[in-house]
């Protein structure tokens, strides 16, 4: 009888004290985290377009779309793992980013300013596909969020904060914040 509810007492600790869950939500974190950069490089992969169908338009507007590009260029070569999820490296490719982000506001209120172009079908195409692109990366950041908040509490919180110190050492994962670039409006003189 005490071996009896001795093994159920161990199945019942084993279920609860992370042995699972933290791995699982280690994968969930990096799932996420994969989500974001799957977002980020659909965004990189319209500039090029929609600059296209800006020029056409805007051939005078050359040092904007320029921006454009090089800000993308530079979006792209800053690569993050989620192995390497840290506060540091993180701040990194959220400015990358930023850049893009701040560009792409000033190609699109150049654009603003062209009625021609406005009321080109590829250029709203991609305009709305910019849109689309630019609400499923803050889902994606969202849920990255969420992921690394929940990872955290079961590395970080007891009773599976022990067995994480114990078996796994996990240390806890960045979260995403916002960048100071990114709070500023995006300034177009003419």
């Amino acid at each position: 009888m005490k071996t009896r509810v001795l093994f159920i007492s161990s199945i019942l600790f084993l279920t609860s004290c992370g042995i699972q869950s933290i791995p699982q939500q280690l994968n969930q974190v990096e799932a996420s985290w994969a989500e974001v950069q799957n977002q980020y490089q659909r965004r990189s992969d319209l500039v090029p377009n929609l600059v296209n169908t800006v020029k056409g338009y805007a051939k005078h507007e050359s040092e904007t779309l320029e921006k454009v590009m090089q800000a993308r260029a530079s979006a792209t070569q800053v690569k993050l793992e989620a192995k390497d999820l840290n506060e540091a490296n993180l701040q990194k490719f959220q400015a990358a980013q930023g850049q893009l982000t701040g560009a792409l506001g000033r190609l699109l209120a150049v654009a603003e300013n062209y009625p021609n172009l406005k009321a080109d079908q590829q250029f709203r195409d991609l305009q709305v596909q910019l849109e689309g692109t630019e609400n499923r990366i803050a889902v994606a950041r969202n849920n990255y969020i969420e992921d690394v908040k929940n990872f955290n509490n079961l590395v970080g919180v007891f009773p599976t904060s022990l067995t994480n110190s114990i078996m796994f050492k996990y240390e806890k994962k960045a979260q995403f914040t916002i960048s100071e670039e990114a709070v500023k409006n995006p300034q177009v003189n003419f």
